[in-house]
């Protein structure tokens, strides 16, 4: 701890002093980044500089909602159209209408919303009509002609077979 300011010294010539005495003694020789130009010094600044600055380095994006809704429904139109099943493009789409309505209505910072909700009939139109058609499935009843046991008992059977001998 550094000692108390004496009463006959001004605060600028007694943190000077504290300087040059350090200067001396060597605290200042090994420092990290000495004699590299401070990065932004001839910058004019915003009110939120710092906050620009600390998003920025901590690699952090940040939009407000009402602009950030744009993306989302560009990301699950897509991910929908590629989805497999229409059950999963179904979900995505609902989903993303939630989000929708929910910034739509609580939204009180940043521009306001003019994002529509996906219209999900006509979204599933489209999925169905970049689909190929699917291919006729194959149906069981050669497989069950063949059967010639019950399937409980069929099981029963490999059991046993494979239960080792004493």
């Amino acid at each position: 701890m550094t000692e108390r300011k004496p009463d006959h010294l001004s605060w600028q010539s007694w943190i000077e002093r504290q300087i040059r005495d350090a200067q001396r003694g060597g605290a200042f020789d090994d420092l990290d980044g000495q004699g590299r130009p401070i990065e932004g010094l001839d910058t004019v600044h915003d009110d939120l500089w710092w906050v620009k600055a600390k998003l920025r380095d901590e690699d952090i994006n940040y939009l407000p909602p009402t602009i950030a809704i744009r993306a989302e429904r560009a990301n699950a139109i897509d991910a929908a159209l590629r989805s497999v099943t229409e059950t999963e493009a179904r979900f995505l789409i609902d989903e993303v209408n939630t989000r929708i309505r929910y910034v739509n209505s609580h939204a009180t910072s940043g521009p306001p919303s003019t994002v529509v909700t996906i219209d999900l009939n006509a979204f599933i139109d489209r999925w169905q009509a970049e689909r190929p058609p699917e291919p006729p499935t194959p149906t069981d009843a050669p497989l069950a002609a063949m059967q010639t046991e019950p399937p409980g008992r069929r099981r029963w059977w490999h059991w046993w077979r494979r239960r080792p001998r004493r």
